[in-house]
């Protein structure tokens, strides 16, 4: 009786594998073994499962990833680089193609296309630089980090606009070092330039201290936009510069010195009294 019930329970468990098997349409049942076949490394068996399925059933609903998983079983096999790209390409074209998947594929086509360009193929540089101008971030930002690696440094170079962006608008700091490392890569100079844009950009602030002598503390303490004091100092009548002149000041000079060491404290001192005075 117990061996019946068994073979009762198996023959049971056998008819709910043939109707969950029957449930499965053709083109769903080649699309998972593609996937299986893909995960198992086996590219060129996946790609032809992947054919098999966009020959016979152009209307499946696993059309476009099918398409996509094409491409990437061409991207693993060694000579098949071109035609990963066009595959790509195609899947990009497609209406129902989802966001997530059209980013890996334009990083795929990044990676692609600098594969053949350091092997020779060098029109395809054109395949990253004009990602530079892609309206994804993602898709852009990866673009010129790519192609910082380029070692033909005028080619590289059209790197640098989209990376001094990353440095100016992107607040994650991984990947802001992720963009200094690229500039150094191409040129350490436009990353030293860039940083001396950015700092004469700030806000420039007119800093004075006034200390009695053997005292830390100062007993007057001034910060105010150097504009507005550049402004002061330019309207001071020569009248009045030649009576402050008198006192031992050159306005004009200290002027001068301010904006030619920015950030050095210009240090004036007399019997009792000592100023500090500088542009931060």
């Amino acid at each position: 009786m117990k061996r019946v019930t068994i073979y009762l329970g198996l023959i049971l468990l056998a008819s709910l594998f043939l109707q969950v098997y029957a449930g499965t349409q053709p083109d769903e049942e080649l699309f998972y073994e593609a996937r299986i076949l893909f995960l198992d490394m086996k590219w060129k068996k996946a790609q032809m499962k992947l054919d098999e399925l966009l020959e016979k059933y152009p209307n499946s609903r696993w059309f476009s990833h099918a398409l996509y998983w094409k491409a990437k079983c061409l991207q693993e096999q060694e000579g098949k680089e071109l035609e990963a790209i066009d595959t790509y390409k195609s899947y990009s074209k497609r209406k129902d193609r989802t966001k997530i998947l059209t980013e890996e594929t334009e990083v795929a086509i990044i990676d692609l296309a600098s594969k053949l360009y350091n092997r020779g193929k060098r029109s395809y540089i054109k395949e990253i630089e004009k990602r530079l101008f892609h309206s994804n971030r993602v898709i852009k930002y990866y673009a010129a980090f790519e192609l910082s690696y380029v070692k033909d440094k005028k080619v590289a170079a059209k790197a640098v606009p989209v990376l001094k962006k990353i440095l100016e608008n992107e607040s994650d700091d991984r990947l802001r070092d992720k963009a200094k490392i690229a500039l150094l890569r191409i040129d350490p100079g436009a990353l030293k330039d860039f940083e001396e844009q950015r700092y004469e950009k700030r806000v420039a602030v007119l800093k004075i201290r006034i200390y009695k002598k053997g005292q830390t503390k100062p007993e007057v303490k001034i910060n105010i936009p150097w504009a507005l004091a550049d402004l002061a100092l330019r309207a001071i009548s020569e009248e009045n510069k030649v009576m402050i002149n008198e006192e031992g000041y050159d306005l004009d000079r200290i002027r001068k010195e301010l904006l030619e060491f920015r950030g050095e404290i210009l240090r004036f001192e007399d019997k009792d009294t000592i100023i500090e005075i500088w542009i931060d």
